[in-house]
């Protein structure tokens, strides 16, 4: 089974790279499921219906969140009808929505698990325990698990790796919006890359336009946070699982920017 999983999409530049090279990938690579992150897929911050429901028309089978995930006045309104949305498991008990999906793909299904980290991030429930427990409910169906961790710290996303190692599919980081060089399968065969990077503009600070930021480091004065124009990048992985073990075999990163022209 070929996964597609592409990293956090920031803004309308980010929805438009999905719109303009996703049905490319899809051509190149036919993946058999689709994951995106779309915690800042509506300005910046949040998600709404109208853009969840425009990720799946596009092909996502599963759109995962993170800390920005309540932005969105109206997310209160779809997230618990929106049976392909999953935010982070390890929100406090009684929140909207679900941390955990599962998809069916080709007669065999596939779990969906979205974590967030603690460091440098609010204080919510331990999401090494939470996933312990929904990997002890996910292996009751499928070996085919697939964590998106959100967090901030390489430490905790390295944690968790090589605490899932061998009992889950993979886990990719996501939320630091810088694509890291360390994709690899671990010793037990569980796909893993600190951060996938992001999916939108290319020539800003991690999406937000870079004198906005520039002025905020030099002044240490309240700004307001712009999603910068221009030229755009889209940042993917690609992973390969045996459906019989669950097991990786193969994680491939996907840069798709001016300086790498992946279609060329």
């Amino acid at each position: 089974m070929r996964l597609l999983f592409i990293g956090d999409v920031v803004g309308s530049p980010g929805r438009k790279m999905v719109e303009q090279y996703l049905p490319k990938l899809k051509e190149k690579h036919r993946p058999n499921i689709i994951i995106i992150n779309g915690e800042n897929a509506a300005g910046g911050k949040g998600i709404t219906e109208k853009i969840y429901r425009s990720f799946l028309e596009q092909g996502a089978h599963v759109v995962t969140l993170g800390n920005h995930a309540w932005d969105q006045r109206d997310i209160f309104e779809f997230i618990d009808d929106a049976k392909a949305l999953v935010r982070p498991a390890n929100f406090p008990e009684g929140v909207p929505g679900k941390g955990i999906v599962y998809i069916q793909i080709e007669h065999m299904e596939v779990a969906v698990i979205n974590l967030q980290g603690r460091i440098f991030l609010p204080a919510i429930d331990c999401p090494f325990k939470k996933a312990d427990e929904l990997i002890a409910e996910a292996a009751q169906r499928t070996p085919i698990i697939f964590v998106d961790f959100h967090a901030e710290a390489t430490s905790e996303k390295q944690a968790m790796g090589w605490y899932l190692d061998g009992r889950v599919s993979a886990v990719v980081g996501t939320h630091t919006h810088v694509q890291t060089a360390d994709a690899r399968i671990l010793p037990k065969g569980t796909a893993y890359i600190t951060d996938v990077g992001m999916t939108g503009p290319y020539d800003g600070i991690l999406g937000v336009d870079r004198e906005v930021v520039l002025r905020k480091f030099l002044t240490s004065l309240p700004v307001r946070f712009q999603i910068k124009e221009g030229r755009s990048q889209l940042n993917a992985v690609l992973i390969d699982v045996d459906i019989k073990t669950g097991r990786a075999n193969k994680i491939e990163r996907i840069i798709i920017n001016d300086d790498h022209p992946y279609f060329e």
